[in-house]
Formats: structure tokens, C-alpha cells, sequence
């Protein structure tokens, strides 16, 4: 029997070779695993005695060859295995590779393009493929943790068609993530986002952690990184303190910080609550910005999320603690704030840097059964020069800032929504109802007396008057709304 072993990760592999040498099998390998197991002292074959050719181009060319992968390849029928011994081809049973570490790679920072292309593995897939592929005769072992259980099956005769094919299926993935790991490089160095859709949707991603539980306790859950996540993202953030985040905490996580990193204005402080922006604010300070958030909603902001779109300053930490929430996100942390952190050790800290370049995948997925929604995301901002008064009189500079404040944010609430706010402040949210009239309404009221000279906010047209009248009742003085129904002008 003969075994071929060429590995990036050298975990586990000295007691693995020990372990196949003591169940007979003859160790051919490669380049740097090669002398790892020479000089841990176990027998093995170098791989230009069996392809009787030597390493060349630096290394890019060293196992592809006819006695590779026709030892590989070869069924155990009469047909093959004569074929073989005619050509003096050794048939291999087993192949343990995982290839160069090109996701590690790509994620220093500083690489080059040209060390990230020598980091391109050729042969190690292909010789994972040829395993996969004839996974009837040929075990094939990607993942090091697999190599106690690999022995023990072989020793005990144990390597059955299921367990055979539950390690192809892992080979297969293995490369197939690989694959996409470097599709998803190269694409991020493009500095425009594609003008269509590519016919195929590739996506590579790693995973962080198992997760708790998903959205409700019954569900299984885990959370993946994009390759390469950029700084500026919660996928590219570091935790620095707290519990574990759970699948609502990063939902949540997300959103807050991408509703304070609208507004270049700093400070600018959102509370997410459900994905649902319930106080956002701007302010003097950060601790101020934070306090005009929380006043917004002080009963939903209770176990919220809160995102910071600059410094989280020590006042405002302060400021924090004396309630209840998960989780803050923002760019950075003054010393002090995380001193003061401390106190709360459950809390969860995330630093995520501030935003440098486009996503490497700059699409929004939903999920639908048996496929997938992509699209944009939604990185269009508002001008002046989009705006067209429709009714009422002039408006001043003074409202036009209000307007755009109150639609940066009404962007981010589940439709139907409604968002009023007054001096950059929310006041009311209505989100995720089935008619806008109902939105507006709970907006309205969570608002009260305060809607008085504040303006609304609406993510679509109005299909009647019934809602611009409750705002009129409400005292709202300016609305923002996209326009487009067929009874615009009645309303």
C-alpha cells in the first residue's frame, strides 16, 4: 500500500505517517513535508524517485505526473491495475493534502498581488480532485483533525463506502472554498463594482464560531467571515470584551453600525433594537448624541445594540453603563471608555476601524426556497438636486437638513416605515407594518406632542391622504417621500 502526504498544515502529521508506516503502507511525499518526516525519522520516499523527474519552476511543477495520477486514478479493475503494472505505476490508496495557505495569505496586510498569485496551489487540488473522484478505492484526508479517526478506521477495516464518501465530500468542499477564496481576491482588487451579475454566484466566507443558537433557541446557528472582511465592517471587527455574540447580537450589530456610519457628521449614535433603529441621534459629544438616541425610545432601547459612527469617548461610556444593553459597535475607543467597560464584563465591545474601501462582495442576499435573491447593496445617497417640492411652501435650509436626516434613516427600517425626527433626533419610529397609515401612526403617537414642527420620513409613496393627514393633525411641518403613486397629486 502507498500513502502520499503533502501538506501545508503540518499538524498532526509525524504521528499520522507513524501511524500509516505501522500499517504498512509505504510514505511518499513532497518538498517541505518530505523533510519534516525525514527528520522526525520516518521512512519515506521522496517524490521524484517515484516520478522520476525532479521539482521545477520553483516548485509550481512536482506532482503532476503520469505515476501520480495514475496511481491516483486508477480503478482496482483488471483493465486499470494491467495498465498500470505494464507502465510501472504504483497504484496510491491514500492521499493526505490541504493546500498553500492562500486565504492566510491574502490577509496580511501589505501583500502583493504576485505573492498572492505563488500562493495558488495547482497540484495540491489536483491531486484532491483524483482522490475525490476514485474515493471507491482511494481514501482522501483534507483536514488534519480527520487523522485519528482515519487511522483508527484503517486499522479496524472500519474505511466503508459512507465513511469513504463523507471524506470526498469534504475534499470536494475543501477545494471548492479554495476556489472561491481566490475568486473573491482577485475580485476585490477591482476598483469598480461589476456592471452585471456573473452567471455564477461564488461566495467564500470562513467560519468564526458556532453560535449559541440561530434567530429563536430551536435553531442551529453560525456566524462566517467574508475573505479578506475589510476593516469598517462588524464581519472585520475585533471583540474586546463580553460574552459571545449571538445570531441577533451581530444582526443587530450590524445594523446599529451602518445607521451611524449614514451620517459623516460626528457624533452620530444609533440604538438597535430587533434591527430596528429605536433612538438615533447627533450631538455636541458623543455622550450627548447617546443620550438624545436613548430619549427617543427609552423603553425599546432596553437590551438594545448601540452603534457609534467615531471615537466612543469615556463620558459616553459612562453614560451607557447606567443602562442595559448588548453590545456597542463603533470605529474606536478611548482608554478610559474601555476602563470604564470593565464594569459591565458581560457587555459586548466590538472595535471595528473605520470603513477603507468597498466590500470584496458589495451584494445583499435573501434567502427563498430552492434560491437566492442578490442585489446592490443600497449605497445611494440623497442630493439636493433629487428633491422636488411637491406641495406647501419653500422649505429653508434649515428643514432640507432635517429631510435628510430623517431619510438616511428611514432607509434602515423594516417597510412599511415611517420615521419622524426633529433637530436630529428621533422621535418615532413605525416599522414593519402592513399599511403605511399604520406605521405612520405608531410613529406618530411614540412622538406625541414633540411631532409638533418635526418632519416625517416615508421608504415609499403614499397610496392615499389618510396618512399626510394624520402628520398634518400631528403637527408635522415637512414630509419626504419617494413620489410615484397614481394619486400623487390628491396627495
Amino acid at each position: 500500500m502507498r500513502a502520499l502526504l503533502s501538506v501545508s498544515d503540518k499538524t498532526g502529521l509525524v504521528a499520522f505517517a507513524e501511524g500509516l508506516a505501522a500499517l504498512g503502507f509505504e510514505i511518499v511525499s513532497t518538498g517541505g513535508t518530505y523533510r519534516s518526516l525525514k527528520e522526525a525519522g520516518v521512512a519515506v520516499t521522496y517524490i521524484q524517485d517515484v516520478t522520476g523527474f525532479p521539482e521545477i519552476l520553483d516548485g509550481r511543477v512536482k506532482t503532476l505526473h503520469p505515476h501520480i495520477h495514475g496511481g491516483i486514478l486508477a480503478r482496482r479493475d483488471g483493465e486499470h491495475l494491467g495498465q498500470l503494472e505494464k507502465l510501472g505505476i504504483v497504484p496510491i490508496d491514500l492521499v493526505a493534502v490541504n493546500l498553500y495557505p492562500f486565504k492566510a495569505t491574502v490577509e496580511e496586510d501589505g501583500v502583493s498581488l504576485a505573492e498572492a498569485i505563488e500562493k495558488i496551489d495547482i497540484g495540491g487540488p489536483s491531486m484532491v480532485r483524483s482522490a475525490a473522484k476514485n474515493h471507491e478505492s482511494v481514501v482522501i484526508v483534507v483536514n488534519p483533525s480527520r487523522y485519528p479517526a482515519v487511522l483508527k478506521k484503517l486499522q479496524e477495516d472500519g474505511m466503508n463506502r459512507d465513511y469513504r464518501r463523507k471524506l470526498a465530500f469534504e475534499a470536494f468542499s475543501h477545494t471548492a472554498a479554495y476556489d472561491a477564496a481566490i475568486s473573491s481576491y482577485l475580485g476585490s482588487l477591482e476598483t469598480e463594482p461589476p456592471e452585471t451579475f456573473a452567471d455564477d454566484l461564488i461566495i467564500a466566507a470562513q467560519k468564526v464560531a458556532e453560535l449559541r443558537y440561530g434567530e429563536n433557541p430551536h435553531q442551529h446557528a453560525a456566524f462566517y467571515r467574508s475573505l479578506k472582511a475589510p476593516q469598517g465592517t462588524i464581519g472585520g471587527a475585533k471583540q474586546i470584551q463580553g460574552k459571545a455574540l449571538s445570531f441577533n447580537n451581530i444582526l443587530d450589530a450590524d445594523a446599529a453600525f451602518k445607521i451611524a456610519m449614514e451620517f459623516r457628521e460626528f457624533p452620530a449614535v444609533a440604538i438597535v433594537k430587533h434591527n430596528n433603529p429605536c433612538g438615533v441621534a447627533l450631538g455636541e459629544t458623543a455622550a450627548t448624541a447617546f443620550e438624545r438616541a436613548l430619549a427617543g425610545d427609552k423603553v425599546s432601547a432596553y437590551g438594545g445594540i448601540i452603534g457609534c459612527n467615531g471615537p466612543v469617548t469615556e463620558e459616553m461610556a459612562k453614560r451607557v453603563v447606567g443602562s442595559f444593553f448588548e453590545a456597542v459597535a463603533a470605529p474606536e475607543y478611548e482608554e478610559g471608555a474601555l476602563a470604564v467597560f470593565q464594569s459591565k464584563p458581560n457587555l459586548r465591545i466590538l472595535e471595528t476601524g473605520y470603513p477603507l474601501k468597498r466590500e470584496p462582495f458589495p451584494y445583499e442576499i435573501k434567502k427563498v426556497g430552492g434560491g437566492f435573491l442578490v442585489q446592490d447593496s443600497d449605497g445611494r445617497s440623497l442630493s439636493d438636486d433629487d428633491l422636488k417640492l411637491a406641495s406647501g411652501r419653500a422649505y429653508d435650509m434649515e428643514t432640507l437638513s432635517e429631510l435628510h436626516f430623517a431619510w438616511r434613516i428611514v432607509k434602515h427600517v423594516k417597510s412599511n416605515a415611517i420615521v419622524v425626527t426633529k433637530d436630529k433626533q428621533v422621535l418615532g419610529v413605525g416599522a414593519g407594518q402592513m399599511n403605511r397609515v399604520g406605521a405612520a401612526k405608531i410613529a406618530l403617537n411614540q412622538a406625541g406632542e414633540n411631532a409638533r414642527g418635526a418632519v416625517l420620513a416615508s421608504d415609499a409613496f403614499f397610496p392615499f391622504k389618510d396618512t399626510v393627514e394624520e402628520a398634518a393633525r400631528a403637527g408635522i411641518k415637512a414630509i419626504i417621500q419617494t413620489g410615484g403613486s397614481n394619486t400623487d397629486e390628491e396627495v
